[in-house]
């Protein structure tokens, strides 16, 4: 059940909630966006020699607009992904280079949430969740290493989101937010008791003062379950997305027949009964989910709604598939001001993710507000 204003939550003293930080909304200024280049060959099986040129071509859609912090594990990554770009021809001046090892390139869960503090006392802050491949990969202390890693190197404040006693585990992709006090979240990832479980013996409850507390977004939107073919099991990025504070895009699947189709179809009766901060109801724009896509016998998570916001353009997943020119319209229609720019993904999704799931923003510092003479 969705749940508005009136339910809102409160932070809990002396967290960043409540002392004025929040989650900024993914198309408020950047300083930067955050890649960590590919070297994990398993998770492209016998398909990785395409992955660093689609990499490539991601970060020369987004040099023009803001630089491109890249996370590279090796001095041999970072020469070779050097050798990359400028084949193909990204401006590397716009490319700084972060020596950091890591499990995998899937920087929208490993990477760090960054909060901001605005008015007379502006600030920014990392918060620090835990991450555990998953629950389902155990490869990954490398990677759940990567906050405090940024934190110390660039001199950021950073904070544990603790609760009880333990770390808080919470995956960039798992939410979405609006910047403005409301979150999207899924039960089927963040509230599921045997399969996947982040967080063993959370409620609901728990989770919306987790959001409260560590995100200052005290409204939570709860949608039921992700779409096929998604091994994070309920990701939120891969279906809904805020695109302004009251708009969300949702993909809509119209194959009656296709397992998506009764998904995202609840999910659209959740949404339209749902509240937002302010109390009012929410925009939805439906998205086509493009023709399912299936490598040696398994469905992969192909979504157009697994897109980026940067500051000059929003780089969309295409898969060579007449729908990709609509979702390129209606997220054009959506981000008048930006650059609608497909990326090729059929390659990328044999990973089980796209652009979202590979990127993660660094808000601009806020700006410091002027005392009255």
């Amino acid at each position: 059940m969705a749940r508005g204003a009136d339910a809102g939550v409160a932070p809990r003293p002396d967290t960043p909630g409540a002392r004025g930080f929040v989650h900024p909304a993914e198309w408020e200024p950047h300083a930067a966006t955050w890649l960590a280049w590919p070297h994990k060959r398993s998770d492209w099986p016998g398909k990785f020699a395409p992955i660093p040129w689609v990499f490539a071509e991601i970060v020369r859609a987004l040099a023009p607009g803001e630089k491109v912090r890249l996370i590279v594990a090796s001095p041999r990554a970072r020469a070779e992904a050097l050798r990359v770009l400028r084949a193909a021809h990204a401006d590397c001046a716009r490319v700084e280079f972060f020596p950091c090892p890591t499990d995998r390139g899937w920087c929208r869960d490993t990477g760090p949430i960054f909060l901001v503090r605005r008015g007379p006392r502006p600030a920014r802050l990392i918060v620090r969740f835990g991450f555990n491949g998953w629950a389902k990969y155990r490869d990954f202390k490398k990677d759940a290493a990567i906050p405090a890693v940024v934190a110390a190197r660039r001199g950021w404040p950073m904070v544990d989101a603790i609760r009880g006693g333990r770390r808080v585990v919470l995956e960039g992709g798992a939410i979405d937010v609006n910047g403005r006090g409301s979150v999207l979240a899924t039960e089927e990832c963040l509230l599921h008791r045997t399969v996947q479980t982040r967080n063993p013996g959370y409620g609901r409850r728990d989770m919306e003062e987790v959001f409260a507390d560590w995100l200052g977004a005290r409204n939570t939107i709860w949608l039921g379950r992700g779409i096929a073919g998604d091994d994070t099991h309920g990701h939120v990025d891969d279906f809904c997305r805020f695109v302004d504070p009251r708009t969300v895009v949702l993909a809509e699947e119209k194959n009656p027949r296709d397992g998506n189709h009764r998904v995202l179809e609840r999910n659209r009766e959740r949404l339209e009964s749902a509240r937002l901060e302010n109390g009012a109801r929410l925009r939805i724009v439906r998205i086509p989910m493009p023709a399912p896509l299936r490598f040696d016998g398994q469905r992969l998570p192909a979504s157009y709604a697994n897109f980026y916001i940067a500051d000059a353009a929003v780089l969309v997943p295409t898969f060579n598939d007449p729908r990709d020119r609509t979702a390129l319209g209606i997220l054009g229609e959506l981000f008048a001001g930006r650059r609608v720019v497909g990326i090729h993904a059929v390659d990328l999704v044999l990973g089980l993710g796209t652009l979202h799931c590979l990127t993660h923003e660094e808000p601009a510092p806020p700006p410091a507000r002027r005392r009255p003479r």
